[in-house]
């Protein structure tokens, strides 16, 4: 079944609920937003669209986000959310990859026509105010149907080719993720709010779908980012907010909360649920959260392959500290999400025995249907059903996952992933520069931060400001070096290969 029924649900039952908000003002009733929709959908099948085109939001946080969101499934589309960091070199080669017709997209993100479409958009424009002009008859306007397995999501996510894949998500994966959350993340009703402080393009915006379901509201910042003050202040004037949130934010919001003196008790009016993901979190930082905030938290442990269905720590969980293994499952990332198997393996697909470490493997309905054309990655990622995380972890006797490292080079900073060869092959196009490693360091603030070792070829020179600024030029800021070692040369193994390890090793020893 199309997600847009989800919409045409309330649109009906409820039409005069407001929906979506703005800080704190109403944006969009049910009703309207419905209608909004079906005038977009109905505008872009006019246009020429057929089901399964491919269309792009490379936007910052914005209400409009959502209307987009569901007008492309209205009309049978398949959407391309892309993080409003990329650089639009960046943005451009997924518009390609993907075949995308038309982008929507917001001006501070992207001031010039993106190459390779039919139509860009900006979505605070005339021209976009004409697309999404509401149809009094919302349900004269059909609903260009979808089944299970059809397309509604392509995630870009980058790969250790340095190149970025594009995770195929179905109307399936995305309902199993949205029913799957009031099971094993938390309840929700229609009084309830989620707060897209994060970006809409990951994780926040896939949780539009179970607040949907619930007919709960929706509400996007006036900033349209994460600034602590502004979202307690929502959460004390429109009741308490639901959110997803990096590690870093959550680190953000306590920080706020105790240099304001706001307890658990003022920290309950402001929010219900902070649901937090997407990198590591430290035990003593999440502890330090629960004697803030109160038992508000719960963990995900997901990726955009099995969107945010993976493994979960409840709250109950996180509070219960009279558990004998309480400081073990703080540790952890919980146990599996109810429509999923998740095991851990040998390099050979074999499960593994209680307490041995090796690859988490999940299987389920939430899992993707393949990278979008790329096969061989598709069939190296998921095998009989089994999608392969390249996560390194270990099950204990209770079922709960403790991840140990990751199999890949992944760098996770800002709760944002960063694939060190996508940085390498940026840097290597830097006059003079020879050879490049890049590695993670532990960061306080951002969890991790990139550092690139540099060897320069013979008699040539640079400078930091210099590698710096042409990063700058190339790719997403996040995505820069925070540091950069100028070296003679990179430690290598009998075969060539740079010993990363050793340059971890190195990095640990300076900072002692």
């Amino acid at each position: 079944m199309s997600l847009v029924h989800l919409l045409l649900r309330h649109a009906r039952q409820t039409p005069e609920r407001p929906a979506i908000f703005y800080g704190t003002e109403p944006w969009a009733t049910h009703g309207q937003w419905a209608q909004r929709s079906a005038g977009l959908a109905r505008r872009m099948v006019a246009a020429g669209l057929v089901p399964g085109d491919r269309v792009v939001l490379f936007m910052r946080n914005q209400p409009r986000y959502l209307e987009i969101l569901w007008a492309a499934w209205w009309a049978g589309l398949v959407v391309v959310p892309v993080n409003a960091k990329l650089h639009p070199r960046e943005a451009e080669w997924i518009v390609a990859n993907a075949g995308a017709r038309w982008a929507f997209v917001t001006h501070d993100v992207v001031a010039e026509p993106l190459t390779g479409l039919e139509r860009q958009i900006d979505v605070e424009s005339d021209d976009c105010d004409d697309l999404l002009a509401p149809v009094n008859d919302a349900w004269a306007v059909p609903v260009v149907e979808r089944g299970a397995q059809d397309l509604a999501w392509i995630f870009y996510t980058s790969g250790t080719t340095g190149r970025p894949k594009g995770v195929m998500l179905t109307h399936r994966n995305l309902m199993t993720m949205g029913l799957t959350y009031f099971i094993d993340v938390d309840p929700v009703s229609a009084d309830d709010a989620m707060v897209y402080a994060a970006p809409m393009s990951h994780g926040a915006g896939i949780y539009a779908i179970p607040h949907l379901m619930a007919g709960a509201r929706h509400v996007v910042p006036a900033s349209g980012g994460v600034e602590p003050a502004e979202l307690f202040a929502l959460g004390q004037a429109i009741g308490p907010l639901s959110t997803f949130a990096a590690p870093t934010i959550v680190k953000r919001l306590v920080d706020h909360a105790e240099q304001h003196g706001i307890g658990p008790d003022a920290s309950a009016r402001a929010f219900k649920t902070i649901v937090y993901g997407g990198a590591p979190m430290y035990a003593a930082d999440m502890a330090r959260a629960l004697r803030v905030m109160g038992p508000r938290f719960v963990q995900i442990y997901g990726q955009g392959e099995t969107p945010m269905v993976g493994t979960a720590l409840s709250r109950q969980q996180l509070a219960d500290t009279s558990h004998p293994r309480w400081a073990e499952r703080m540790a952890s990332v919980g146990v599996a999400q109810t429509p999923v198997q998740v095991r851990v393996a040998d390099v050979e697909g074999r499960s593994l025995p209680t307490g041995e470490v090796g690859e988490v493997l999940v299987k389920g309905d939430s899992v993707m249907a393949g990278y979008w054309k790329n096969p061989e990655a598709s069939s190296a990622a998921v095998r009989d059903g089994w999608l392969f995380t390249g996560d390194v972890g270990c099950l204990d006797a209770d079922g709960f996952l403790t991840l140990k490292d990751r199999s890949k080079d992944l760098i996770i900073s800002g709760g944002s992933n960063i694939y060190p060869r996508e940085v390498e092959e940026v840097l290597l196009t830097a006059p003079g520069v020879a050879e490049v490693a890049v590695v993670g360091v532990p960061d306080a603030e951002w969890g991790e931060s990139v550092v690139a070792f540099v060897v320069m070829a013979p008699g040539l020179q640079t400078t930091t400001e210099a590698l710096d600024q042409h990063c700058l030029a190339q790719m997403a800021r996040f995505k820069r070096p925070k540091r950069y070692e100028i070296v003679t040369e990179l430690p290598k193994n009998n075969y060539g290969k740079v010993l990363k390890t050793e340059l971890r090793q190195r990095l640990a020893s300076t900072a002692d």
